[in-house]
């Protein structure tokens, strides 16, 4: 299959590239950017003019809710909404039912996503077996299978001495671990702390609990980790949701330290007072903060310290959502959302397009690394002999979210109603149509 996307707006931040040309596709990979040969014969051309080609988009933060959760999620319908939304790589957190700490449990996964020929996804694999934090799982095994990284998902380790065993089994093997900074005694609330919470009578979440975890984190760290090493531990921290966990983020990157980080698009968007009246579309994890937080989280994406924006995608059924807010089940739809919330975040920061670019493909991919293998060099970016990964949309567009038309079986989402900036026309993996808005191309 040969495809011509012609006149649009080439965007990639991973080369700095910005500028009309067309794109020639053939095989699956991109074969030329601008300087088409006259005698390539598309099958198929898509006329691009006013709208932005760039690399596919990254989201690290996707739960499928499949094996084991069918009820709230299907494989085919999540698919659909990363490709819908633009996103043509995601990775998947280990807490599934059964938990991925077994290389054939990865096997099956990898494979069902790969018969739908949509969106690649990135396995992480369990740090320890079951999650329970007493045994780890074996690395190398996972590894093989197609693992990116290890982590725990929501589930923390409470033993140190495990977690610290775990960084040094990483180091000598060069594996990333990805953690969510929270103290579990101090993470059970279901708010984060302040005036807001304890006028609404919710249980809070102290930033305490963000940053003891980080502390905790990064002494670990700091006792495995040897500066100039061939391989060391690296630590992705998923999720950060406060100014003072940020802090300390920046001063460890600074000090040296193997550390990358995202945040989610609700704590880059939302605050504590959007709970309103027990909204539970609010019910999230991490908890949203206050306005200082949201202010420093923002200014920490554009800055760098924060590597990638992600949606942290988590459908939840209807039964399960739609409780009190203490009882509701926390999670919200975001697939079809991200590259509408980075351009919004954007445009109320004063920054350009290709900011909001950078923080869903060369970001994310910079935080993947090596651990793509093959791929390493075609993932978050437009590169000539690389598979061809694109996301097409209208940077002038809008739309309203409305979750009857939203293509995840999870439809709860705080953002229900708000107007979203930029609309995907068309997605393309490894060369294929993927997803195409009607009336796009020929």
């Amino acid at each position: 299959m040969k495809i011509l996307i012609q006149n649009g707006r080439v965007m990639d931040p991973a080369s700095g590239r910005d500028e009309m040309a067309d794109v020639a596709i053939a095989a699956g990979r991109i074969i030329a950017i601008g300087g088409v040969n006259d005698d390539f014969q598309p099958n198929r051309t898509i006329d691009a003019s006013g709208l932005v080609v760039a690399p596919g988009l990254v989201d690290l933060a996707v739960r499928l809710r499949e094996p084991g959760e069918e009820h709230a999620g299907m494989l085919e319908s999540e698919m659909a909404a990363a490709v819908a939304g633009g996103v043509t790589s995601l990775v998947c957190p280990p807490d599934t039912d059964p938990v991925l700490d077994e290389p054939g449990l990865v096997d099956m996964l990898k494979f069902r996503a790969e018969k739908l020929h949509q969106s690649r996804v990135f396995p992480l694999g369990a740090l320890t077996r079951g999650l329970k934090g007493e045994v780890l799982t074996e690395m190398a095994e996972l590894t093989e299978s197609g693992c990116i990284g290890f982590g725990q998902a929501e589930v923390p380790v409470l033993n140190i001495q495990v977690l610290q065993r775990a960084m040094q089994y990483a180091a000598t093997y060069g594996y990333t671990i990805w953690l969510r900074p929270q103290d579990y005694w101090l993470g059970q609330g279901v708010a984060a702390s302040g005036a807001l919470a304890t006028r609404l009578g919710l249980s809070g979440v102290p930033v305490a609990a963000e940053t003891i975890a980080l502390y905790t984190i990064f002494a670990l760290l700091r006792s495995v980790h040897r500066t100039g090493a061939e391989r060391s531990a690296k630590i992705h921290l998923c999720r950060i949701s406060s100014a003072a966990g940020l802090e300390m983020v920046r001063q460890a990157k600074a000090e040296g330290l193997p550390v990358t980080c995202d945040v989610s698009m609700h704590n880059l968007h939302l605050t504590d007072v959007d709970i309103g009246f027990y909204d539970s579309r609010m019910r999230l994890q991490p908890p949203v903060r206050q306005q200082a937080d949201r202010t420093a989280l923002r200014a920490g994406l554009a800055d760098g310290t924060i590597d990638a924006l992600v949606s942290d995608h988590f459908p939840v059924e209807a039964e399960a959502k739609t409780r009190p807010f203490a009882e509701a089940e926390p999670g919200a739809t975001g697939l079809e959302l991200l590259l509408g919330q980075a351009c919004k975040w954007a445009q109320q920061d004063g920054l350009g397009l290709m900011q909001a670019l950078t923080v869903l493909t060369a970001g994310p991919q910079s935080v993947l690394g090596d651990s793509l293998g093959t791929l390493q060099h075609s993932v978050g970016a437009l590169t000539v002999g690389g598979q061809a990964d694109i996301c097409v949309f209208d940077p002038n567009g809008s739309w309203r979210v409305e979750p009857a038309a939203l293509r995840s079986q999870g439809v709860h989402t705080p953002f229900e109603g708000h107007e979203m900036p930029a609309s995907v026309k068309a997605t393309l993996v490894a060369g294929q149509m993927a997803f195409e808005a009607s009336g796009t191309g020929r």
